[in-house]
């Protein structure tokens, strides 16, 4: 695989999270149970990974969200050791 099939690949990966966000966005802004009614109750688990390097740093706020963090961790660090560390 040469550079330039690389960029295009991340330009076109790039575009089509954008794509989602977006798309997501719009269903759930129409979504038909979007009501006012304050007496439903909404419940947001966050987690997130942050790789400096190959070492992950995994955060969130749901134990099932920072297992999900975990096994995403696992999977970036043996995609980077794949892509740069294997000769």
């Amino acid at each position: 695989m040469n550079g330039s099939t690389l960029v295009n690949i991340g330009f076109f990966v790039l575009v089509f999270g954008i794509l989602l966000i977006f798309l997501g966005s719009i269903i759930q802004s129409t979504s038909s149970d979007n009501n006012n009614d304050n007496s439903s109750k909404t419940e947001i688990k966050t987690g997130g990974v942050i790789l400096i390097g190959p070492i992950p740093i995994i955060f969130g706020n749901d134990k099932g969200m920072v297992i999900t963090g975990v096994i995403l961790g696992i999977i970036l660090m043996l995609v980077a050791y794949f892509l740069f560390y294997r000769h």
